[in-house]
């Protein structure tokens, strides 16, 4: 095993950090994810602590040493002003914005091994797409779109030969600020996104962030649902939706299928501009343990669906829309290959 090698990926979300890895020829090193708090707002000497316990536990667990290290890569949420140094982002402390973190974490890592250790970075969308195209693909040089919406919408495109499109300012796919097509999602209102921009952008449409905002408006044509005069915390309504849903509540139901449709129309876009053979859909309304098979079908077909009839006749033919199948592990696992890719360059 030491002979081998193993690339250990971290990665940093706005609340939880996960560390994940994979050994020289690809495989998975574990499937237990090991997660604790990011911990940001503490401030950034406190999220490298994290992201260092993160990587020794993940050694400890798995009866390596740091030997065996030969690169580790980091998914944290972007924009960045140059590789390696974040930008104002929506997700982390206003405070962080011009944080070498690159610099940080390799000096960390480097104390922490007892000689310096190779390290990647990238957005987390993007790496975690890198993680997803491994998966889905095999040995297909085809591209692959992935899309998962949580708090936020993690976007990336994989091209044929494993690059993710980071852009020339580091600032690529993230395609959740495009704007959402409103007029074909029957005119809603233009809603708040956490980056600021005022144009409507897709995220709050299709994710977590959005759903206080999709939540309200939703109401207004279902007076007589308990939500309606609830007096619990607009979080509290939110969190409760995925699982009405599944009990075939039509107020919940009918906010998913917009959702769906939303993210659907999302994809068509982008499916026109990439075009890939493969768009993934991840995030938690797909997640085997907290969804039913029903549910996932009816909110996969409604973005298949809204998808279809905006795509040119060969893609139609083509495209596949799946499930993403690494859950959490995604971005992790997305960002080991990549520090793998470095290693090889």
């Amino acid at each position: 095993m030491g002979n081998q090698g193993v690339y250990i990926g971290t990665d940093s979300g706005a609340t939880t950090s996960k560390t994940g890895g994979i050994f020289a020829d690809g495989s998975i090193i574990s499937h237990e994810l090991r997660q604790s708090s990011t911990n940001s707002a503490a401030g950034t000497d406190a999220v490298i602590a994290g992201w260092v316990e993160g990587a020794k536990g993940f050694i400890a667990d798995n009866n390596l040493s740091w030997d065996d290290v030969k690169g580790v890569g980091l998914a944290l949420p972007g924009p960045y002003q140059e590789y390696g140094i974040l930008a104002k982002s929506s997700n982390l402390p206003a405070s962080f914005e011009g944080w070498n973190f690159w610099a940080d974490y390799s000096k960390a890592l480097e104390e922490a091994a007892g000689r310096p250790i190779p390290l990647s970075t990238g957005n987390d969308g993007d790496l975690g797409g890198v993680g997803e195209a491994h998966a889905v693909r095999g040995d297909e040089k085809v591209g692959v779109i992935l899309l998962a919406p949580g708090s936020g919408l993690g976007c990336a495109y994989v091209d044929k030969n494993g690059e993710h499109l980071a852009g020339d300012n580091y600032a690529g796919m993230e395609a959740g600020h495009i704007p959402a097509p409103l007029h074909l999602l029957g005119n809603p209102s233009v809603y708040t996104c956490g980056c600021e921009r005022d144009w409507g952008c897709i995220e709050p449409y299709t994710t977590i962030s959005g759903l206080p905002q999709l939540l309200r408006d939703t109401l207004k044509r279902y007076p007589d649902h308990p939500l309606a005069t609830s007096d619990e915390p607009i979080k509290t309504k939110c969190l409760s939706l995925r699982d009405l849903a599944q009990k075939g509540d039509e107020m919940a139901l009918d906010i998913f299928d917009f959702q769906a449709r939303a993210l659907g129309l999302h994809a068509a876009i982008l499916t026109v501009i990439l075009d890939p053979t493969y768009v993934v859909i991840g995030g938690g309304l797909i997640d085997p343990g907290a969804t039913t098979p029903e549910f996932r079908d009816r909110y996969m077909s409604g973005i298949r669906n809204a998808a279809m009839p905006y795509l040119w006749p060969r893609q139609r033919e083509n495209v596949k829309f799946v499930e993403a199948t690494l859950g959490e592990l995604s971005q992790a696992i997305g960002a080991a290959f990549v520090a793998r890719k470095a290693a090889h360059n």
